[in-house]
């Protein structure tokens, strides 16, 4: 019969320790996004901002609700048609593609989340941004292709 021993303690106090860690690391890497003021058209937003790849992936996917005035930023490094999907999304959506100028380059309202992954949006032209805000922003705030985005993320000159 084998017995406990205190170093066997040690490893499984350790063990859970490391666990517990990588959670909340997880936890707050998901939900603490840094965030942004984005002026466009007679709207502000403040919006989470998405850089990474797993974060612009996920998106808005499994948020309940969004308000009128909130949204997500995803920030690429190149300018591309940077397609869109509906996966795993709760709320519908008005998503606005934005070129290296910040200018809006195409437009999508009203995008369901019963279309989950059936469809997908892809600009027209290639954009850097692409913004997801509440459904109807985009008319209740006047935003048209042209207008012109005001904001500032990290590292960019002002």
């Amino acid at each position: 019969m084998s017995t406990w021993r205190p170093h066997t303690t040690g490893i499984l106090i350790g063990g859970l320790v490391l666990i517990l860690l990588a959670l909340v690391g997880s936890f707050m890497l998901s939900h603490f996004q840094p965030t942004v003021e984005v002026k466009l058209g007679s709207g502000v937003f403040n919006v989470r901002i998405a850089t990474s790849d797993a974060a612009q992936q996920t998106g808005l996917s499994g948020v309940a609700t969004l308000g009128p005035m909130e949204g997500l930023l995803m920030s690429f490094h190149t300018d591309a048609n940077h397609s869109i999907w509906m996966k795993d999304m709760l709320v519908p959506l008005d998503i606005i593609w934005l070129d290296k100028d910040k200018a809006v380059v195409y437009i999508v309202t009203d995008a369901s989340p019963t279309l989950s992954t059936d469809k997908i949006f892809t600009p027209v032209k290639p954009a850097r941004y692409v913004l997801e805000v509440a459904a109807g922003s985009v008319k209740t705030s006047g935003i048209k292709i042209g207008s012109t985005a005001e904001f500032t993320l990290g590292g960019e000159k002002k």
